[in-house]
């Protein structure tokens, strides 16, 4: 099953997030970075064509995920396991502090793709 979410920086689609079997993979949008004014939306993950991909979550993603008891609410309110990093991520990011939020898009089985 593959997990995905769109990254938006002030409301405009920046990349996508996904989660694969083993790893999770951040790619910026050919069209943000086609844009003159294009910025990183984080200096962690500088603009760059390739794909990042890691086998844990991108410390950057998993700082938008709440932490202590605001964790254990979001947790029981959106019925995701406080250790599924994606799951929470997309369950409670979506009108994050700052600059980042993220839009959940359609799960897929990775039978679907072949």
């Amino acid at each position: 099953m593959i997990r995905r979410g769109r990254v938006l920086f002030f409301n405009d689609t920046a990349g996508t997030i996904e989660q694969k079997e083993d790893e999770f993979i951040f790619a910026y949008n050919e069209q943000y970075l086609a844009k003159e004014k294009s910025q990183p939306i984080s200096l962690t993950l500088p603009l760059q064509k390739e794909p990042y991909r890691s086998k844990t979550m991108f410390p950057f993603f998993d700082g938008l995920i709440p932490e202590g008891w605001l964790l254990d609410v979001s947790a029981r309110t959106w019925k995701v396991n406080s250790n599924d990093r994606m799951g929470l991520l997309l369950a409670v990011c979506r009108d994050c502090i700052g600059a980042v939020s993220i839009e959940p898009e359609e799960e897929e089985d990775q039978d679907d793709k072949e």
